[in-house]
């Protein structure tokens, strides 16, 4: 640790300050400077370099967890605990979480769906069951409100739409668009939360056209719809929190690179096995075929 030291600040100080100041011999600094780094160091340096690449290509969103997941796939024999030493001695911190509000509102008289889907998260096939949820983005011209379609088989965004009001047409848009790509069969469970929004007589009328069966949660208990709140909370800290949206315009632009690429495809989720959706259901109809 002392010879590091001195090699970092030995144009500012002077070498023969700083040995003198830590007590060490110039000559036993000079011989450190030119000796052959041993294996083990080569490897600490392999490794702390993969670390700040994997880290960088996150785009700063992956902690020693998710780190150590990528390595490990890669052949690297690797602690998580390991990882995080190194991150810290790098000062390598992923971006943090925030708490936010519901915006969904369930005060009103309509008619609502029973809980069918009662928690059940682990679905063994894709376009089974479909949950959706909204939530806000801040931007300097105002709110940008998102509506997101996830399939709960691989956790994947299916359908996605955003505005800058709260209103049945975005989620409309939102399912409208998830059945257009997936085409799912007759039957596929559908869950939301009781909001008006997903109530109402037009949102009903598309899942009975659809032929979806529909499903909400309990009024008040957010634990119904924790996988696609879990995602906009990941979307909350890992894009909109560390990002300054001068206009809805570009933040619609960000939601499409993050939606669409870096979560449906790049980022592995620990609960699809550390792979991201696509992985996941690539491998679930390479299984199929075989």
């Amino acid at each position: 640790m002392i010879y590091p030291f001195i090699r970092k600040h030995r144009f500012q100080y002077g070498v023969e300050k700083l040995c003198t100041v830590m007590q060490v011999s110039r000559s036993g600094f000079y011989k450190w400077l030119v000796r052959t780094p041993s294996p083990r160091e080569i490897e600490r340096k392999k490794r702390k370099k993969r670390i700040r690449d994997v880290f960088f290509l996150s785009k700063k969103r992956y902690g020693s967890p998710r780190i150590t997941a990528v390595l490990k796939a890669e052949g690297m024999k690797i602690s998580s605990k390991t990882v995080a030493r190194l991150m810290k001695e790098m000062k390598l911190k992923s971006c943090m979480a925030r708490k936010y509000k519901a915006t969904t509102n369930s005060n009103h008289s309509m008619p609502v769906h029973e809980n069918t889907l009662n928690r059940k998260f682990k679905v063994l096939a894709p376009n089974k069951v479909w949950v959706t949820d909204i939530t806000y983005i801040r931007t300097r011209e105002g709110w940008l409100y998102l509506a997101s379609v996830m399939d709960l088989f691989s956790r994947k965004i299916v359908g996605w739409s955003t505005g800058a009001r709260m209103t049945q047409e975005l989620v409309l848009d939102a399912l409208d668009m998830a059945y257009k790509q997936q085409k799912p069969d007759p039957g596929l469970l559908h869950h939301s939360d009781r909001g008006s929004q997903y109530a109402c007589s037009e949102y009903q009328k598309r899942l009975a056209k659809y032929k979806m069966v529909g499903s909400m949660s309990r009024k008040g208990n957010c634990y119904d719809n924790s996988c696609i709140e879990s995602f906009h909370s990941t979307l909350k800290k890992e894009l909109v929190y560390v990002t300054t949206f001068k206009t809805r315009e570009q933040a619609q632009k960000e939601l499409y690179t993050y939606i669409e690429f870096d979560y449906n495809r790049s980022r592995i989720h620990s609960t699809l096995g550390n792979k991201s959706p696509h992985q996941f259901e690539q491998l679930y109809f390479e299984n199929l075929l075989a």
